[in-house]
């Protein structure tokens, strides 16, 4: 189940291969051009500078195309919103919505690791799982300034045009919502891979530099889809039908985009890259 919270936590270790395919597309329809790059959202100072498919990609592009908006993203209110709404309203804890069994699982957890169930208490498990997941990420090193706060800045810097895929508070929802209705399996499932974050680490690291698509698709997509069918559905199949579709209205603007993505959305048979194939794009790695 890590490799569920890795898509939207995802980080990436340092490793050469300056032979490999890349983690960035380029579709064509007609005269539309349009890049894609999968993206790991969190990284560590060892890991750039980035794979330079990724930088000839954002200077062949005029608009920069993100899931959100980032500089709402980074503001503090927005943070608080997150917590809020991560949060049970009707002031219940997360002991009242999980079984015994899996609840004495995250207690020794955190008794384990010196955390504090009694702070996490509040939480719901999406934000309770996604806090223990950033405890073991601090020891390997990574921080908030991953691939698409990067080229946000950079973009800032060039006064490239920014555009956002969804809305901030639909953003804030897929986080803090995507554990309702199977707390048990979502919490039992996280805890037992927490326990190999580095070594999952390692492999999600060493596919995503190779642009190694079919082990991505394993890391990233198979599991969720096979195990919990109904979060896949609306983490990956809803956001990528609607986004298809803004993809699809770019082609009238005339204008070259970078489209930086988590790379769960990109992978596998219902990936945007496939998506796009069938449509009747010309896509190609760069």
């Amino acid at each position: 189940m890590k490799k569920v919270l890795l898509s939207v936590v995802l980080v990436i270790s340092f490793c050469s291969f300056a032979w490999a395919e890349s983690s960035v597309w380029k579709a064509q329809k007609g005269a539309s051009i349009l890049y894609l790059g999968g993206t790991l959202h969190i990284l560590r100072d060892a890991d750039y500078p980035l794979p330079p498919e990724f930088d000839k990609a954002y200077r062949a592009s005029e608009i920069m195309v993100f899931e959100t908006d980032i500089s709402q993203l980074q503001d503090p209110s927005t943070q608080l919103k997150m917590l809020a709404k991560g949060m049970y309203p009707d002031g219940s804890s997360i002991e009242q919505h999980l079984s015994e069994k899996t609840y004495a699982e995250l207690s020794a957890y955190c008794a384990d690791n010196g955390i504090s169930l009694q702070m996490l208490s509040r939480f719901k498990p999406s934000l309770t799982m996604t806090a223990l997941i950033g405890v073991e990420l601090v020891k390997l090193g990574v921080t908030q300034h991953g691939v698409d706060l990067h080229f946000f800045d950079l973009a800032k810097k060039d006064k490239k045009l920014v555009q956002g895929l969804e809305t901030l508070d639909e953003q804030i929802e897929y986080m803090t919502s995507m554990a309702d209705g199977d707390e048990d399996a979502f919490i039992s499932y996280s805890l037992k891979d927490l326990k190999t974050t580095r070594d999952q680490f390692e492999l999600l690291a060493t596919a995503w530099r190779k642009g190694d698509t079919g082990k991505l698709d394993e890391l990233m997509t198979v599991e969720l889809k096979t195990r919990q069918p109904k979060l896949y559905k609306k983490l990956i199949l809803d956001r990528n039908a609607r986004w298809l579709k803004q993809i699809d209205a770019y082609r009238n603007s005339g204008k070259t985009r970078f489209l930086l993505v988590g790379l769960a959305h990109l992978v596998g048979t219902d990936g945007l890259v496939e998506a796009l194939k069938r449509r009747g794009y010309k896509v190609e790695r760069i």
